[in-house]
């Protein structure tokens, strides 16, 4: 193999095979999750029951990937980041990645016994969702590179990726499925999910990413996490919607704030920092416009 295309081949280069201090970034922290669950259980602190936690630190992070991996179209409308463009892939195939490790895990889980796997998958729902959830992350990484996407022409393949929202869903349903009592995170992820696909919309119907467009966007995902939460509760456990609603606007214990207040502060920290950028600009230009004059 030629050197230049080792080069382009390594994945903290770019395309041109120059080093990538962003790709470098972004890949030590694709893998310092993967070091840290490797350590943990090395050092029992997994325990008591290893593989099942390990199973959901896995899926945790699966699924967090696929929401960072998400957020970096949004991000680069709203900064005009043009060069997160060039690791979104390296993040969606680090979901791809932890998502196997997560499966392989619970097929050991269940020591190897293809007939029980394929029978749990099929029997219990929530296992369907997710096993359908990791058939489409396959899909989207064996299609992911570039000579897939010249054979599948440049429409088609964005077709077929549009499904990462719909697999997002799914892998956020199973999260909450899997979570039973404890929906805290899953309840996060989701109202995160509602965010990116907010600013999904915002952008199909032809309008900006504004700080405005970003903080209204906010307000209304974390009013609905709120009440996608309580629902939740209320369908799947038997603590009362209207008790988990109320704890939203309980502050006594700050650590315990419910996740709709993260989602907005998310929001609205996401649309601050898009309005200082563009106000940063707005001031280099005008510094720059009486030397054009």
């Amino acid at each position: 193999m030629p050197a230049t295309a080792i080069a382009t081949a390594l994945p903290w280069n770019d395309r041109l095979g120059r080093f990538s201090p962003l790709r470098a970034a972004v890949l030590v922290g694709l893998i310092v999750p993967a070091i840290w669950i490797a350590i943990e259980w090395q050092q029992g602190w997994l325990a008591p029951r290893v593989l099942n936690e390990a199973i959901h630190e896995t899926g945790k992070w699966a699924v967090r990937f696929v929401l960072i991996a998400l957020a970096v179209t949004p991000v680069r409308y709203a900064t005009g980041w043009t060069k997160l463009i060039g690791v979104r892939r390296m993040i969606g195939l680090s979901a791809l990645f932890y998502v196997l490790g997560h499966f392989s895990l619970y097929c050991l889980d269940q020591r190897l016994d293809i007939s029980r796997i394929a029978s749990e998958i099929v029997l219990r729902i929530y296992l369907t969702i997710g096993f359908t959830a990791i058939l489409g992350l396959i899909a989207l990484g064996v299609t992911s590179t570039d000579g897939m996407v010249r054979r599948l022409g440049a429409v088609r393949w964005r077709r077929l990726h549009k499904l990462v929202h719909p697999i997002a869903v799914l892998a956020v349903l199973h999260f909450f499925m899997q979570s039973k009592i404890d929906a805290y995170e899953a309840t996060l992820m989701l109202g995160f999910l509602l965010i990116l696909e907010g600013c999904r919309l915002i952008v199909w119907r032809g309008f900006k990413l504004t700080p405005i467009a970003l903080g209204l966007t906010a307000v209304v995902a974390a009013a609905l996490t709120a009440f996608i939460e309580a629902g939740w509760y209320g369908l799947a456990t038997r603590v009362p919607a209207s008790a988990v609603f109320a704890a939203n606007f309980e502050f006594d214990d700050l650590s315990m704030l419910r996740p709709a207040w993260w989602v907005l502060a998310a929001g609205l920290g996401f649309a601050a920092i898009v309005w200082g950028i563009g106000a940063f600009r707005r001031r280099g230009t005008r510094r720059l416009a009486p030397a054009r004059a």
